[in-house]
């Protein structure tokens, strides 16, 4: 459990941040660049000093400006994984980690080196030193060496921003596997909306030094907040389904969705798994009548709640499919004609399916990264 309320002023930026969380996963910071989501992590470790407020973690008090409370960094026992790793150039990588143990005296091991080692790959680096190392493997090394420290919170400072594309990709499946297998919390800092929906569980909106919303990953997709932030052509519904069958024969799983089902390329999927979609409001059809004879195999029937202006010219329309919400971009044209309304019962068809991962579940089963139909 993470209770957060932070007032800090740095010049002319401000920072008032309000934000709780009861979830022991990933919660990710998430905004444009210079809306306070570094500063929050380092007042958070103890880095910065808030001018008022309070910082809990489960049931200990970190910082508290009414009753004068305020640990110090080495007390507090919070990871950091800074951008720019930081990684001592004259020492090998195991030397590198056991640095991290050596800050660990005195703390309950309740993570284990050769744990560590093999959750993130790292086993054949360890004599390696730092210029010998790509950039994914210095984060993966900088991970390790925090976490070695016994940590209670692991803050991670947008730790793949100085990766290339391929990089990332390397990166966030070991990410993933801290996330299911350890028991740490993790803030997570981003302004890249594609690593929040690989590996958050609940998630803070910032802007201007303020949480704008927060809450789980679903619920914050249909926000109009998180739209402003992302711009017109992300905007669409992440939803969390069950894998209901895997068909062998044609390479597709079966997702259940609400009342309906979602085909999805089934690299690695097994039946029963929880997984995270993403369906684009630009690519959702909708349909009045029963489509027949179309190459779009995903077809879901729902019900308009609510109907918004959107884009110039433009119209979002949320859906209900048997208790999930969906968004669909449709013209204000097409709206006219089709008479949309609340309440009105009509047919989607899905162009293109997302799968951003398996959900949280604290099992070891990993999900494609991505596939699309």
């Amino acid at each position: 459990m993470l209770n957060i309320e932070l007032h800090k002023r740095r010049g002319a930026f401000t920072l008032d941040l309000t934000f709780a969380s009861n979830d022991a996963s990933v919660i990710a910071l998430f905004g444009p660049s210079g809306c306070g989501k570094s500063t929050t992590v380092n007042l958070i470790a103890g880095l910065l000093q808030p001018d008022s407020g309070c910082i809990k973690l489960d049931e200990q008090v970190l910082f508290d400006s009414k009753s004068g409370i305020d640990l110090s960094a080495e007390r507090r026992r919070i990871g950091y994984v800074f951008q720019d790793t930081r990684l001592f150039p004259h020492y090998s990588v195991m030397h590198n980690l056991r640095y991290g143990m050596q800050r660990a005296r005195g703390a309950t091991q309740h993570i284990e080196f050769d744990a560590v080692i093999e959750l993130l790959g790292i086993g054949q680096l360890l004599h390696r030193r730092p210029h010998q190392l790509s950039g994914g493997e210095k984060q993966r090394v900088a991970i390790g060496r925090a976490l070695l420290s016994q940590p209670r919170l692991l803050l991670l400072d947008e730790p793949l921003a100085s990766l290339d594309q391929a990089r990332r990709d390397e990166v966030l499946p070991y990410l993933e596997r801290l996330r299911d297998f350890l028991k740490i919390p993790m803030v997570y800092v981003s302004h890249q909306f594609e690593e929040v929906l690989r590996l958050a569980t609940h998630v803070v909106l910032m802007n201007n030094g303020r949480c704008i919303a927060q809450g789980d990953l679903p619920s914050i997709s249909l926000q109009p907040e998180l739209r402003a932030l992302v711009g017109a052509e992300a905007v669409g519904a992440v939803i969390e389904g069950r894998v209901k069958s895997v068909d062998a024969s044609t390479g597709l799983a079966q997702i259940s969705i609400g009342d309906g089902h979602i085909n999805v390329d089934s690299q690695a999927l097994k039946s029963g798994q929880a997984v995270r979609l993403q369906l684009l409001a630009r690519d959702l059809i909708l349909a009045l009548d029963a489509p027949q004879n179309l190459s779009v195999r995903n077809m879901l029937q729902a019900v308009i709640t609510r109907l918004t202006a959107d884009e110039p010219h433009s119209t979002l329309v949320e859906l209900d499919v048997g208790g999930v919400t969906l968004m669909a971009r449709v013209t204000t044209a097409a709206t006219q004609q089709l008479k949309l309304h609340a309440g009105l019962t009509l047919w989607v068809l899905v162009k293109a399916v997302t799968l951003r991962g398996h959900v949280f579940a604290g099992a070891p089963v990993l999900a494609s990264p991505a596939a699309a139909l």
